[in-house]
């Protein structure tokens, strides 16, 4: 990987985590053009998704040091057990559990065989599908995240393990099951946003080690590419929490079904590999 694919790779995290279009899809198939079809891997796409989180990190500092703190008091005992930061800090922890324990069974397949560009196209364009019909749904919908329960926290939990699959997307995911489970647009991607923050640590920091041992992901490029995507990533988050306040998703639903035909209709001439 030289300096230039770096940079246009750290972009198109940047640019993609948080939008429901799935930036492991995206950084795969742009990776591929860019790489004379060679996928840059799953280490890099982990590894480039730390500069991302980090920017949720910068953003939502006081929610989440709220959250951090009365959660360590509510242990203490100095917060009380239903303060909502406090219940809050257990949620995520709860909704993580999924996509922990799923991300290391099925750790080979996630690297290999679910790297498929046919599997990506199928994502890409079902998840879609269901994205329209969440945001459907979801038009009345009045429930914030003081009413997020511990069933929720479990659901959302299972529907951000699904993005484990590239093409299917961690917000999009988790986005649709909130909206499923009645929560306004707003809601349901903060708590999405969150949900990330110790899955995608725990991965990036796990596969830092494979950094270096791939030819298509060293070290210089990588760092490059991760600074760019926490850049990008947090003007990206702004725009989206002020986008769905008044709009729907329906935009991400179109494009993810365009990027779909397209993927297949490079894969079937050729142009790239599954």
């Amino acid at each position: 990987m030289d300096w230039l694919q770096a940079i246009v790779l750290g972009i198109v995290q940047g640019l993609t985590e948080f939008l429901p279009i799935s930036s492991s899809a995206h950084v795969s198939i742009v990776g591929q053009l860019l790489f004379d079809g060679r996928d840059p891997g799953a280490a890099f796409t982990a590894v480039t998704q730390l500069g991302t989180e980090t920017a949720v990190l910068v953003y939502f500092r006081k929610d989440i040091w709220r959250i951090i703190t009365h959660w360590i008091g509510s242990l203490r005992g100095t917060v009380e057990k239903g303060d909502p930061d406090a219940r809050m800090g257990w949620l995520v922890i709860i909704g993580s559990v999924p996509i922990v324990v799923l991300g290391l069974l099925f750790q080979d397949a996630i690297d290999t065989t679910l790297r498929n560009l046919w599997i990506t196209v199928a994502m890409l364009a079902g998840v879609a599908l269901v994205l329209a019909a969440a945001d459907r749904f979801g038009e009345r919908n009045t429930k914030d995240l003081r009413q997020l329960s511990w069933r929720d926290g479990i659901l959302l939990g299972l529907f951000q393990a699904a993005a484990l699959i590239p093409g299917v997307s961690r917000s999009g995911a988790t986005i649709s099951g909130g909206l499923f489970l009645g929560f306004n647009r707003e809601a349901a991607a903060r708590y999405a946003f969150l949900l990330a923050v110790p899955a995608v640590f725990g991965s990036g920091l796990y596969k830092l080690k494979d950094i270096g041992d791939d030819t298509a992901a060293t070290w210089g490029p990588t760092i490059v590419a991760t600074i760019l995507a926490f850049v990008i990533g947090y003007a990206v988050i702004a725009w989206l929490l002020r986008y769905i306040s008044t709009h729907s998703f329906r935009i991400f639903v179109v494009y993810r079904l365009v990027i779909a035909a397209i993927v297949a209709v490079l894969i079937l001439t050729g142009v790239l590999s599954a």
